[in-house]
């Protein structure tokens, strides 16, 4: 099986680390924060500097302990368990897929004209963008490193272009008056705002850490580069923001659409200026790259989980990379790409609140691993592992305190779009964990079970269990295992067929399906005249995904509904079937696929000639084939135990 490549050394975690972590804020921010407090932004500045450090070295301490692909949602699954890792996870790729889609919206806006007419080159160049990066991405880390390295070599030179000759530009007396607002309370104020709104210029820590599979030591190489890359944002923005502030006032200076080339317009003429907005562009492309580096690795660490269809776990045999994660990546954030293109102020509201949702539960894991497992190996360990993050979680709810009532009407309904997001994973849990998880199965079962009956005539029509029982053929006094017997729909049907000399053994891991099943076979025992039927024997297993029950040692037959999906070791299960049945037994199970026509199917029933072989190497030549459903399609696979291939018509 293939792995990913472990070759990542230093050098490039630090150029992916700036990358990831400095966003648009760098071009932006000097016209975005002093809107809420004039020169205090650079107050502003220098709090979130700090406070982001702190952030960096919780992220430090955790990939230290956990350094695997998962990043974030591993942490999270250590310490909050399977659910909220799954919730934590699916918000982490949300905001994965904002923050690239805000960075090449940026990156477009800046080297295209505004306008309806130049829309569609917009568009245009923006999905080429995204593709490209994530082809990139695709050809393996070596690939990805060179890009990430001369582009992050661009970014440092466009920032020293600015702050070199910027300095001896600059004017104190801009600096005056310091607030926007008189009294210190009120000033204060509005910097909890500017905070708020460029907090955004440091996002990305949990980029880094989707790579530490493929890192060299990466307990020691991950925490070094995030202090460090956050060490060097934070110097670059504030520099920037200091020389613009300090050349053009903040009151003009807001009004400029990039308030970066406005205050490089003081330094350099023209044509220096169209070099400096390709750098920009260059940078910012670089920010969108480094997440279509690592949000693949995501995506790729749930589905190792099974909390992702399991198609994405698959790693390319020569690329070792996880391709399938990335052209699902590349589709998924071509879409959002589409829903918030044009919009930046759009898509830095909805950020920013899932972002700090998101980081309030990675903080949060830090006292609670310290708990869980004191004992645990910390190459890296964080200053005040237990007060330091529950104060930076209250920092934060004051920033959203703050924002609300600054703009309750905008945050408002931004927050209710924003978690409106993060709840659709929670539907997205419950599906892909009725395929994997056997407790939630099992209570799924249970709780649908008299549905199941009223919708009977749908799910299994009498045409279903009619081609059942032709495809196993001459039943007549056989021993029949019927594995997973649902509310007894086939099971009803195998007991006229089997006949009074035979007997059926139904298998259930749903309780009340049981108890539906029992009462049918009363009801049938109640209106027949005389025993013409064969004798069921209805047996409870909780385990039933898992293996088969001890207590079943032959059958002549196997019959099976809408279990193969659920199964957890087909091989193994099979493995079982073969030892309880005869040479020539015959088989028959049946699954729903392409189910509504959007959920795929699990991973080894999407070819015939994968099931075939399957099948195969457990003893049993079988023949697969699709019939179309109302909603659904229905898979056949039926044949008999036999070593030799054999034809089946």
């Amino acid at each position: 099986m293939s792995e990913l490549k472990r070759s990542l050394g230093y050098t490039t975690i630090i150029a992916l680390a700036v990358a990831s972590i400095m966003g648009t804020g760098m071009f932006f921010g000097a016209g975005i924060a002093p809107q809420y407090s004039g020169n205090a932004s650079l107050l502003a500045w220098v709090i979130l500097a700090i406070f982001s450090m702190y952030i960096a070295a919780c992220f430090g301490e955790l990939s230290s302990m956990f350094p695997e692909a998962g990043g974030v949602y591993e942490f999270c699954k250590q310490a909050y368990g399977r659910f909220f890792s799954f919730i934590i996870g699916w918000t982490t790729w949300l905001v994965g897929n904002i923050t690239t889609s805000l960075v090449v919206v940026a990156a477009v806006n800046l080297v295209i004209p505004s306008g309806q007419s130049y829309l569609i080159y917009k568009i245009l160049t923006a999905v080429a963008i995204i593709i490209l990066l994530n082809y990139i991405s695709f050809l393996g880390v070596d690939a990805s490193a060179a890009t990430l390295i001369l582009l992050s070599i661009i970014t440092f030179a466009l920032i020293l272009a600015l702050v070199v000759p910027g300095l001896g530009m600059v004017s104190l007396s801009n600096f005056e008056p310091f607030f926007k607002t008189t009294g210190l309370v009120a000033g204060m104020g509005s910097v909890f705002v500017t905070i708020f709104f460029i907090a955004e210029s440091f996002f990305g820590w949990e980029s880094v850490t989707f790579l530490s599979e493929e890192t060299n030591n990466p307990q020691k190489i991950i925490p070094k580069s995030l202090i460090l890359a956050t060490a060097i944002t934070a110097f670059s923005v504030i520099a920037v923001n200091f020389v613009s502030l300090g050349i053009i006032p903040w009151e003009k200076l807001i009004h400029e659409p990039l308030p970066f080339l406005a205050v490089a317009a003081k330094m350099y003429d023209p044509a220096i200026l169209r070099v400096l907005a390709m750098g920009i562009f260059v940078t910012l492309i670089n920010s969108a790259f480094g997440g279509a580096v690592t949000m693949p690795r995501l995506i790729l660490a749930l589905s190792r989980d099974r909390l992702f269809l399991s198609q994405f776990s698959k790693i390319h045999p020569t690329r070792n990379t996880p391709y399938k994660a990335i052209v699902f990546q590349t589709v998924v954030s071509l879409m959002i790409l589409g829903m918030g293109f044009g919009s930046y102020f759009l898509l830095l509201n909805l950020l920013l609140p899932l972002g700090f949702t998101m980081y309030s539960f990675v903080l949060l894991s830090v006292p609670i691993l310290r708990t869980k497992f004191p004992n645990m190996e910390r190459p890296f360990k964080v200053i005040f592992p237990r007060i330091g993050p529950v104060l930076s979680v209250i920092f934060i709810g004051t920033l959203f305190m703050t924002w609300i009532l600054n703009d309750p009407g905008t945050s408002v309904s931004v927050l209710k779009l924003g978690f409106s997001l993060i709840l659709f994973g929670f539907p997205l849990y419950f599906l892909i964990s009725l395929y994997h998880d056997p407790e939630m199965i099992t209570g799924v079962s249970d709780l649908s079970a008299y549905l199941n009956l009223f919708t009977e005539p749908l799910t299994l029509p009498h045409s279903v269990r009619k081609e059942i029982v032709s495809l196993l053929g001459g039943l007549r006094g056989k021993k029949v295992l019927e594995y997973g017997c649902g509310v007894g729909s086939v099971t009803v049907t195998l007991a006229k067929e089997v006949g009074p000399e035979g007997r059926i053994f139904a298998l259930d891991l749903s309780r009340n399906h049981l108890k539906i099943t029992q009462k049918r076979l009363e009801q049938m025992v109640w209106l027949s005249k005389e025993r013409e039927h064969a004798r069921v024997t209805i047996v409870h297993d909780k385990d039933l995904v898992y293996r088969l029950h001890p207590g079943i040692t032959y059958a002549d037959a196997i019959v099976s509904v809408g279990m193969l999906g659920y199964i957890q070791d087909i091989e193994k299960m099979l493995h079982d079937f073969y030892k309880i049945i005869p040479n020539g037994g015959k088989i028959c199970f049946v699954e729903y696929g392409d189910f509504f026509k959007v959920i795929p199917n699990v991973e080894w029933l999407v070819k015939n000639d994968v099931v075939e072989e399957i099948f195969r190497r457990a003893g049993f030549s079988v023949r697969v084939l699709r019939k179309k459903g109302l909603f659904w399609n229905y898979i056949y696979v039926y044949g008999f135990k036999s070593r030799e291939q054999v034809t089946i018509i």
